[in-house]
């Protein structure tokens, strides 16, 4: 029995390790006042990566058209990339440059952000450029926001990335929390700690010579978690956009929000394999807290493996604290290590809660939680074999048929 009580023990450390590393972005989580934008003096070019979104992409188009930002400073560039409907016609229409982009053999979204950054810093057409996806819609005051960080210093920046349909289920609903936690949390902790509070794929920036410095070669289906990666190598931080969010569109079905996971997780899983150790024994031996948060951004499981693992091991040292007298004492050690740590991740799930405003009905949806949870779970186990898709594999939008 002391040799169980032993392994619970050691099988706490790493998952009160991850815990730790999220209450500590909790208790940093506060909202500074953003910076002041001056007499708008910066260009911007906003790339639209686009694969067959001929329904969407006019909305977004016209979202973007209406930034509060002079007209002649800004232009919105759609990258129609290996598209075989109408998305470079409606694009157009709505008012954006279209860039039409076809190679059978470099399919994906970043091969459609390369194509668009080379030909920005080639013209140097813009001095910074601004990525929104195809199904989003922005705040009026992004450019502004995005300048004021800009000018401060930043060379690259990320908006607060939220759900643009929070009604259509309670599972967007509950993405509208996810988010909020993932995001939120994360990202304001990140930022107060003065290390890179990371891409999130949407509503991100980079100034023109960023781009220059460290080329966008990031190819796989994270490119974002890939070029941050990169930058925090070169000694870049990413800055955070609080007060200027993108809202996105999310799946509500269960078959599409599956197939969407599961191209997202096994992304990241992929790439946490390849650089994660390699990245955390770099900073460790440059004693670089930059690399060493990147590090353990990109190693930290979902937190629903955590919270399964709390919850396992809980219950586990319990029955040993109830059932077995002979250990009795020597089973309070695992059984405090794993309370604390699912204290530590209630904790970081209320403040995104908190963050996420999004309402009675939505913190109602909380009571799918547990169903979400063991959903995702599943997902993340079958990832851990499955050879994540690098193309880009569109997700059908809310109103096409499967």
């Amino acid at each position: 029995m002391l040799e169980v009580v032993l392994l619970l023990a050691l099988l706490s450390l790493p998952v009160l390790a991850c815990a730790a590393y999220l209450f500590l972005l909790v208790m940093a989580s506060r909202r500074r006042a953003p910076p002041v934008c001056g007499e708008p003096r910066m260009r911007f070019d906003i790339v639209v990566p686009a694969h067959n979104e001929e329904q969407s992409i006019g909305d977004t188009v016209q979202s973007l058209l209406a930034i509060d930002y002079p007209r002649d400073l800004y232009r919105v560039l759609v990258v129609a990339d290996n598209c075989v409907d109408s998305t470079a016609r409606c694009a157009r229409e709505a008012g954006a440059t279209v860039l039409v982009r076809h190679d059978d053999d470099k399919r994906g979204k970043g091969y459609a952000l390369k194509f668009a950054f080379d030909k920005i810093v080639a013209e140097n057409s813009a001095d910074a450029a601004v990525v929104i996806d195809a199904d989003t819609v922005v705040s009026p005051n992004l450019l502004r926001a995005f300048a004021a960080r800009f000018e401060a210093g930043a060379v690259a920046v990320q908006a607060e990335y939220g759900v643009r349909n929070p009604n259509a289920s309670w599972r967007t609903r509950l993405m509208v929390i996810a988010l909020a936690t993932f995001h939120g949390v994360r990202s304001l902790g990140r930022e107060r700690l003065k290390v890179s509070c990371g891409l999130r794929g949407n509503g991100m920036g980079f100034a023109r010579q960023l781009l220059v410095d460290v080329p966008h070669d990031a190819f796989s289906i994270v490119e974002d978690l890939e070029y941050g990666m990169r930058l925090a190598r070169a000694g870049h931080i990413v800055h955070y956009v609080a007060e200027a969010p993108v809202l996105g569109e999310m799946v509500s079905s269960e078959e599409r929000s599956r197939s969407q996971r599961q191209r997202w997780e096994g992304g990241r899983w992929k790439l946490a394999k390849l650089h994660g150790w390699p990245l955390l024994a770099r900073a460790i031996a440059r004693r670089d807290r930059v690399l060493f948060d990147v590090a353990m951004d990109i190693l930290v499981p979902p937190l629903t493996v955590l919270f399964g693992a709390a919850v396992v091991g809980g219950i586990a040292s319990a029955v040993l604290l109830l059932a077995a007298p002979g250990v009795r004492t020597a089973a309070v050690l695992p059984a405090t290590l794993w309370a604390v740590a699912l204290c530590f991740l209630c904790l970081y799930v209320l403040r995104g809660v908190f963050l996420s405003r999004a309402g009675p009905r939505a913190i109602l949806d909380l009571a799918w939680a547990p169903v979400y949870m063991g959903w995702k779970l599943l997902l993340s186990l079958s990832n851990a074999t499955k050879r994540s898709p690098d193309a880009w594999v569109r997700t059908p939008r809310e109103d096409e048929k499967p």
